[in-house]
C-alpha cells in the first residue's frame, strides 16, 4: 500500500502533542517498575490470560498499555506511526525493566511487512479507529498477522459518542463512509482530563498547548467496523457496549462515576441526559 498523505499529517500532529501529554505524567517508568498498570477491567476481561502469547499492540502510542500487557506475561510488539511516541515507549521499557519491542511504522505498511500468522492476539484500544483511513485493508491486515484461532481484541470509544461537540451538541456525522473529517490537531486531552489519564500522578506540565499540525480523521460507525472484520473472514465472538468512558473526559458537561476500587475515573453523560453508549468492546477470531 502506498503511503497515505493524511497519515503523514497525523504523524506530525502526534509528534507535536506527545511531549505535552507526557509532561502531565509523573515518573511513569518508576510507577510501572513498581507494578503500576494502565489497563482497565474491560480490556482485561476480554483479553483473559495472555501469558506466553505473542501480542501485537497496534497504534500503541507511548507504550504504557503495551508494558502493562507485557507484565502479564505476553510477548508484546507495539506499533505506532509517531516517532515521538515510539521513542517514549522504548525509554519506558528500558526505565521500567519491562521488555517489549516497539516499531515505528504506518500500520497499513506494517501489515504488509510483518511476518504472516505470527501473533496470537492483536490488540487496540481507546481512540484508534478514527485514524484508520480504510477499514477493509485494516481488517485484512489483522487476518494476515493472526495465527489460525488468533484473536483481535479491542476496547474503543463508541462512534455514537463522537457525534457531539465539547458542549454536547450534535454536530458530527455518525459515519463519514471513508471521507476525511478535518480536525484542528491532536489536543492535549491528557491535560484536559487531569488525573484520570495520569495514573502515575498528575503534573500541571505544559499549559495552553496549541497543535500547529492539523489532522485528517475518519468517522466509522459500528456497522462499518463489524462489516470490515466480517469481510476479512474474522468471526465476531463478543460485542459489548458501555455507557461510560474510561479516563477520557471528552466533553465538559460529563460527570464522574463512583470509582470501582482501582482509583481510575469513569465518565458518563451530563446530569439529566439519557444514557447513550460511550465505549464498546469486541473479540473477533481468525479461522
Amino acid at each position: 500500500m502506498e503511503p497515505v498523505p493524511e497519515h503523514e499529517l497525523n504523524r506530525r500532529s502526534w509528534n507535536a502533542v506527545t511531549p505535552a501529554h507526557n509532561s502531565h505524567k509523573r515518573d511513569q517508568a518508576a510507577w510501572l517498575r513498581a507494578g503500576g498498570s494502565t489497563l482497565y477491567p474491560e480490556e482485561s476481561a476480554l483479553l483473559g490470560d495472555i501469558a506466553g502469547q505473542r501480542l501485537a499492540h497496534l497504534q500503541c502510542n507511548c507504550g504504557q498499555d503495551s508494558l502493562s500487557l507485557a507484565r502479564l506475561g505476553a510477548q508484546v510488539t507495539g506499533v505506532d506511526i509517531s516517532d515521538a511516541a515510539i521513542d517514549t515507549a522504548r525509554q519506558l521499557s528500558a526505565g521500567s525493566g519491562i521488555p517489549a519491542t516497539f516499531e515505528r511504522a504506518d500500520l497499513f505498511r506494517w501489515f504488509q511487512t510483518a511476518e504472516a500468522a505470527s501473533f496470537d492476539v492483536a490488540f487496540s484500544s481507546y481512540g484508534f479507529i478514527g485514524w484508520l483511513s480504510d477499514l477493509r485493508p485494516w481488517a485484512a491486515g489483522l487476518r494476515r498477522v493472526l495465527r489460525p484461532g488468533g484473536r483481535f481484541v479491542c476496547v474503543e470509544f463508541h462512534p455514537a459518542a463522537f457525534i457531539w461537540d465539547d458542549q454536547w451538541r450534535h454536530v458530527w456525522p455518525y459515519s463519514s463512509h471513508g471521507a476525511v473529517v478535518e480536525s484542528g490537531g491532536v489536543s492535549d486531552y491528557v491535560g484536559m482530563s487531569g488525573p484520570a489519564l495520569a495514573p502515575s500522578g498528575f503534573e500541571p506540565g505544559v499549559t495552553g498547548f496549541v497543535n500547529p499540525h492539523p489532522t485528517r480523521e475518519y468517522a466509522w460507525g459500528i456497522g462499518d467496523i463489524l462489516g470490515a472484520l466480517l469481510s476479512a473472514g474474522l468471526r465476531i465472538e463478543r460485542f459489548d457496549e458501555h455507557a461510560h468512558s474510561n479516563g477520557w473526559k471528552g466533553w465538559e458537561p460529563m460527570r464522574a462515576l463512583p470509582g470501582e476500587g482501582d482509583g481510575r475515573t469513569r465518565w458518563t453523560v451530563p446530569e439529566g441526559r439519557p444514557e447513550i453508549p460511550l465505549m464498546f468492546g469486541l473479540v473477533a477470531r481468525a479461522p
